[in-house]
């Protein structure tokens, strides 16, 4: 029996000529292609901000978001990364919206998860920790 072939002359992509396509393990649900990990180190870096407050939401975004970030949600926190500092500020407390000239799908999808996760996640706040009393 001979390998089935496209009619390019190559066997089917993705894989073996007589098996099935091995699923590329970069490629996520979304569509998009996860970062490598020395483009995800440049992307950090890059990120790197003049504020503290703005550090505070990109350090969370990476803290919950880091395994998952695509090619293409990288482009947008990349276009969000040229704003001045004191724009993404108010972008990210929601002060501002984005403006005509920056707002591809990619940015509003970062913006989005930038602003969505919470503070604190997976720590005990102080105000939820339980006390027990001695009894008397």
């Amino acid at each position: 029996m001979t390998p089935p072939v496209s009619a390019f002359g190559a066997p089917p992509q993705g894989g073996a000529p007589g098996g099935p396509a091995e699923p590329d393990p970069r490629r996520l649900l979304g569509g998009g292609v996860a970062l490598d990990a020395r483009s995800l180190s440049r992307l950090k870096w890059q990120c790197r901000r003049g504020l503290l407050e703005n550090d505070l939401f990109i350090e969370r975004f990476f803290r919950h978001h880091e395994e998952t970030i695509t090619t293409r949600q990288a482009a947008g926190l990349q276009t969000l990364m040229d704003l001045a500092d004191n724009d993404l500020l108010d972008l990210l407390l929601t002060r501002t919206e984005l403006q005509a000239g920056v707002d591809p799908p990619e940015v509003h999808e970062v913006l989005a998860m930038l602003r969505s996760a919470p503070f604190g996640a997976g720590r005990q706040s102080r105000t939820s920790r339980t006390v027990e009393r001695p009894s008397t």
